[in-house]
């Protein structure tokens, strides 16, 4: 068969809905300033879908340091991957202050998390080596996964039971092939918002023989009473051998950076490839990023005031009777029993009833049978957008419960657009 044939007959499990979908459910244009309220199709929305979790996005130090950045030195500069010709005094003072705030040896920067995290994988292990990983790892980590030519072992989600199991496993085959463990798991789980088992993982290092990275992307910033992330709220920070940070999160910026032991992070910085082979971080969001993390650190205000919001949001919605799963971060998930028919409907009725923009997940992301809205609160919301949005939610679950969003028609975005 061609494959451009068998593309066509395919699109996937969400690219089937892009007729539908596009520019309202999927690929959505937010608009104006970064913040709780933004534009979308020309009408104000209470938005609850960025990840900009202290709100240093429009932080006028941010802004100003981003601004000034960008005017001296462009957005080109520098040119080339590190290794070559893109590497900078100011590259490497943002690495060591990374690991100084994660209280590790060193550190490596990354243009891009994600690609970041696919290579460090695939440095890290050889075939002789066996990875374990946690079931609703984030899709880099599984994309990581896919590249490694050795054996690798999945354990269902924070099921420590299991992972014991497949540690034995590993173990064993190991003892043969003469390689080494790398486990893997997030610290927050983007989408539940629940903390992976740290402290229970660590513990499973006095009976089996394994290294642990920890992709903390939604932990870096808002976990832990400084900041340093979940281990730090777990109290694990010194059993950790690789700890993972995004920028695009509390950060809001763009980048990553990966921390451990000195001798680690030199090999990773000759070996990782989405880093040999790509340009380096734009100078404009090294600076910026300089800034963001200086902030995070002393405006410990931000990350209280995220708290309080958080806390308020989570609690008034289990008072109202609504299920949050096991969070225990920011990251707040909504539950509703629907397909994607309803899903479509009840966004709907958010966006141009109630004038709420959040996100919406349903099957393939998660289980049949349930719909997911998930909200990102942020040091910049207010109680009042709080008390509305539950009230609004409250509407939605009653006019769900009445089966009105049962018709089982599929909205089709562009009649609205």
């Amino acid at each position: 068969m061609d494959i451009f044939e068998k593309i066509s007959a395919n699109f996937g499990p969400l690219g089937k809905y892009s007729q539908e979908a596009f520019g309202y459910f999927m690929f959505p244009k937010l608009e104006g300033e970064l913040g709780p309220r933004m534009n979308f199709l020309g009408k104000e929305k209470l938005n609850w879908s960025i990840n900009n979790y202290l709100g240093l996005a429009n932080h006028p130090e941010v802004r100003r340091v981003d601004a000034e950045a960008a005017k001296e030195w462009g957005l080109a500069y520098p040119m080339g991957a590190r290794m070559m010709s893109g590497h900078t005094k100011y590259h490497e003072q943002l690495e060591r202050e990374l690991a100084a705030f994660e209280k590790k040896e060193d550190a490596f920067l990354l243009n891009y998390g994600y690609q970041g995290m696919v290579s460090i994988i695939d440095s890290l292990v050889d075939r002789k080596d066996v990875i374990v990983y946690d079931s609703e790892a984030h899709a880099c980590i599984i994309d990581g996964c896919r590249l490694h030519f050795g054996k690798r072992y999945v354990y269902p989600h924070n099921n420590i039971e299991n992972l014991e199991k497949e540690l034995t496993r590993a173990e064993k085959l190991t003892s043969q092939t003469g390689g080494g463990i790398l486990l893997i798991t997030e610290g927050v789980y983007g989408m539940s918002g629940d903390l992976g088992k740290l402290k229970e993982i660590v513990a499973l290092k006095k009976k089996f023989n394994f290294r642990i990275l920890v992709d903390d992307a939604h932990g870096f910033g808002t976990m832990g009473a400084t900041g340093r992330g979940t281990s730090e709220h777990l109290g694990v920070m010194d059993d950790i051998d690789l700890y993972f940070g995004t920028f695009a999160k509390t950060m809001a910026g763009i980048g990553g950076f990966v921390a451990s032991n000195k001798v680690i992070i030199d090999y990773l910085r000759y070996n990782l490839r989405s880093q040999i082979y790509a340009k380096a971080l734009p100078m404009a969001m090294v600076i910026g990023s300089l800034k963001r993390l200086e902030l995070v650190q002393t405006e410990t205000g931000l990350r209280e005031n995220l708290w309080k919001i958080v806390a308020k949001l989570q609690n008034g919605l289990k008072e109202k009777g609504f299920d949050i799963g096991n969070t225990e971060s920011p990251v707040t998930p909504v539950f509703f029993q629907g397909g994607v028919p309803e899903a479509m409907q009840i966004t709907f009725d958010l966006r141009e009833n109630f004038n709420i923009f959040c996100s919406i997940v349903s099957y393939p992301v998660i289980p049949k049978g349930l719909i997911m809205l998930r909200l990102i609160p942020t040091a910049v919301h207010s109680f009042e957008d709080v008390d509305y949005t539950i009230d609004a939610f409250s509407k939605i679950k009653k006019n769900l419960d009445e089966g009105k969003y049962s018709s089982g028609e599929m909205v089709n975005a562009q009649d609205f657009m």
